[in-house]
């Protein structure tokens, strides 16, 4: 196989500082979920560290533990996936810092705390209306209660409360701030005094400065990856290039080593350019260990094409290909096979 997909650090580092800029005084938790949009844990929170990035965060407990273990003390780290009980214990060792979206959870990462002999830092999730795991409003009271309890009982330390958004509408996003913020004032009544609110992800936080309260979780904007449907970025740019060579010329197509099995949708043939040196041309089939492009004068085998990637002429955002395919833009970056490799510029 020649693909590969080329991941500019440089790039992501002047990102990383353009998010963090535009959000101060809020703090910014680079997401790193997926093995960093399948970029690459390592590289990745080594460069947002030296730029100056001080949270990182995952779904993915995996995710979560390898950026720990690469920022030490350098960076707090935050895992949101419920976790069972050896995984939650595995968590607290390492020192990360857990969401915690309901009461059964709750009570068992104080079973863990107690295990382990360490109190637990978590984040109390209140459910504002995405219903995306979180407790729910009529249940935050009972649920502050025993927070309370057990962080006097010093079995764990509530340092943040945080909730996700629909980032549907403004107005729908304005009544699950509501919701937010009465949350935030009942717990703070019950005696709970969190260093961090967070509500707001990359868009949210972006466009609305209200909802970026004390800390932001960005990732996809991080990596260059704008919003479905939304408006270019000022000062961020993609930081990944999936290129592939072509390996066979015919009449009208030139065949490039790369297909649905390595990340390229398969619903995309027909539907989008792709960048070659001669600049736009159709992708006309996809399969599932290679692709065809259509010809152009001169082409040769070695030739480069760039199926999604950095600014250029003629090529692709993800979000392009996310957009023609009926998906999000992280999509056709989170699908390249772990297989393609990752070369690392700057």
């Amino acid at each position: 196989m020649t693909a590969e997909l080329r991941v500019d650090l440089d790039r992501f580092r002047r990102n990383v500082r353009v998010v963090r800029a535009r959000m101060a005084p809020a703090e910014v938790l680079v997401v790193v979920k997926d093995d960093a949009y399948a970029l690459g844990v390592d590289a990745i929170v080594t460069a947002a560290l030296e730029a100056g990035a001080t949270w990182f965060g995952a779904l993915d407990p995996a995710s979560a533990l390898r950026a720990k273990q690469i920022a030490g003390e350098r960076a707090r780290v935050f895992v949101w996936l419920t976790l069972g009980a050896d995984e939650t214990e595995e968590a607290l060792r390492a020192g990360l810092e857990l969401g915690i979206g309901d009461a059964t959870y709750l009570e068992r990462v104080s079973t863990a705390s107690s295990v382990i002999g360490l109190p637990a830092t978590v984040h109390l999730k209140v459910d504002t209306g995405l219903h995306r795991n979180g407790v729910r409003p009529e249940d935050w009271p009972e649920v502050v209660a025993r927070a309370v309890e057990l962080q006097r009982a010093g079995r764990i330390r509530v340092a943040g409360i945080w909730s996700h958004i629909a980032e549907a509408s403004d107005a729908e996003d304005d009544t699950s701030r509501a919701v937010f913020d009465a949350a935030v004032d009942r717990a703070r009544a019950a005696g709970l005094d969190p260093d961090v609110r967070h509500l707001a992800a990359s868009a949210a936080a972006w466009h609305r400065p209200e909802f970026r309260y004390d800390l932001v979780r960005v990732g996809a904007f991080c990596y260059g990856v704008r919003s479905a449907e939304g408006p270019e970025l000022a000062g961020i740019e993609p930081i990944a290039t999936l290129a592939a060579r072509v390996v066979g010329v015919s009449p009208g197509r030139a065949t490039i080593d790369v297909g649905a099995a390595d990340g390229v949708l398969s619903t995309l043939a027909g539907r989008v350019q792709v960048a070659t040196p001669a600049g736009p041309r159709l992708l006309l089939r996809v399969g599932p260990f290679d692709a065809d492009v259509e010809a152009w004068d001169g082409a040769h085998v070695g030739d480069d094409v760039m199926i999604f990637g950095a600014p250029g002429e003629g090529v692709p955002s993800t979000t392009d290909l996310g957009e023609a395919a009926g998906t999000v833009g992280e999509e056709p970056l989170l699908r390249v096979s772990p297989l393609i490799p990752r070369v690392y510029s700057g």
